[in-house]
């Protein structure tokens, strides 16, 4: 086993029966489903509890107000950014269309950077409590749940799940701990009706990165709706995917598949892992596509954690080797090492971009975990900044963050 990151550290009897039967049958309808998390959703959700929560938020603000490093330069950095802006003009539209790599691209941009701007907005009104930004966050917001009505296209679960994926962040922030506005529960309509019925019963078929980062906007949304059913339905179709993802030598000589994709032969499975036919701890399914979206979905996976655990649920603890052996194996070829022939044909593309922040912070810093090649990379990337997609500004936010 190549551990990328530890190595570098008769009648009456008729009737018994089939009161047995019965039994087991009744026992097995009631029982949860193992992966389905049947009581998953928190009796209480907690708010802000997508993706960061208010101590996470009041580390991050005492570290920034102190001119401590690397929080304050992550945050002048993101003041800095397009994102931050003031005078900012959110550009809605009724019907978002996107095709693959977004072509043809209408809306797909201005809906994905409008929804990292509301995120943004609202991390700037935490740290200055300057109300400008809280009410750029809510114009921003508010344009769009009076205005979108559906997505269309080839890529519109993915459009979807990315910009699904800033909105609950944002309002999560301002309607917790800045205070409820006048048109949030529009915008929560906007989440259920519009973005909700896209992303929340998965995409088996399509590669691992999409899936993910649909359930986590679901999951976000759910937290920012208290919506129960969608949470446990989440958590569910997230357990089997992620084991779909990663490969663990655990889980046999082939990777696991996602239940309903139809890929069930070993050549099927090859083609799906990119042609890859040698497999090691933490290699993902899109390794052999490239680092980008393979980063994308172990950061969609992350986020999924980080909102699990603040609801109180120990996904972490589930997904550690995975992802621990993920980002060992991938941060060492990111850092340089010579790649060997065996993987991906020794060339691929390196690129994991601002995506390991979450995943370093809650395996090295709360797990103790030793990640030499995620230490080296992630510091090197510091302060990570955001991919304009649905990752953004997790060094200010969770680096080294205790809570």
């Amino acid at each position: 086993m190549i551990d990328h990151e530890v190595r570098a550290a008769d009648t009456g009897g008729m009737v018994i029966r089939s009161c047995t039967v019965l039994i087991a049958l009744l026992a097995s309808l009631l029982a949860p489903v193992a992966g389905s998390a049947a009581t998953a959703a928190p009796a209480t959700f907690a708010h802000p509890g997508v993706v960061v929560s208010r101590p996470q938020l009041d580390f991050m603000r005492a570290k920034v107000l102190a001119g401590a490093q690397p929080w304050k330069l992550a945050y002048d950095r993101m003041m800095a950014s397009k994102y931050a802006d003031l005078s900012r003009t959110p550009r809605p539209r009724a019907v978002v269309e996107c095709g693959s790599y977004s072509n043809p691209n209408h809306g797909c941009t201005d809906e994905r950077e409008d929804a990292i701007a509301a995120y943004t907005l609202s991390l700037a009104w935490y740290v200055t409590r300057d109300d400008r930004y809280a009410a750029k966050a809510i114009q921003i917001m508010d344009a769009w749940s009076a205005t979108i009505r559906d997505h269309t296209g080839s890529n519109a679960p993915l459009q979807t799940a990315w910009s699904a994926s800033s909105w609950p962040k944002a309002a999560e922030i301002i309607k917790h701990v800045r205070g409820n506005w006048a048109d949030s529960a529009r915008f929560g309509t906007m989440l259920r009706d519009v973005y909700l019925p896209e992303i929340q019963n998965g995409r088996a078929k399509t590669t691992g990165n999409w899936e993910l980062s649909m359930m986590e906007a679901t999951l976000g949304i759910a937290v920012f709706l208290e919506d129960r059913a969608a949470y446990d339905k989440a958590v569910g179709i997230f357990h089997t995917r992620i084991q779909a993802f990663i490969y663990l030598s655990t889980d046999g000589a082939l990777p696991r598949t996602p239940p309903g994709s139809g890929i069930d032969t070993r050549d099927e499975i090859i083609a799906f892992w990119h042609n890859q036919s040698t497999f090691v701890d933490g290699l993902a399914q899109e390794t052999c596509r490239d680092f980008a979206h393979t980063a994308y979905g172990l950061s969609a996976a992350s986020h999924f954690a980080e909102t699990a655990r603040h609801q109180g649920q120990d996904v972490w603890g589930e997904i550690r080797e995975r992802m621990r052996h993920a980002w060992g194996l991938h941060t060492k070829y990111q850092n340089g090492e010579p790649v060997p022939s065996w993987l991906c044909g020794g060339s691929y593309s390196r690129e994991l971009g601002p995506t390991s922040e979450v995943s370093f912070t809650a395996l090295n810093t709360r797990l103790g975990i030793p990640m030499p090649s995620t230490q080296r990379y992630t510091e090197s990337q510091r302060p990570q900044g955001t991919d304009n997609l649905f990752t953004a500004w997790e060094t200010l936010t969770h680096a080294a963050n205790p809570s």
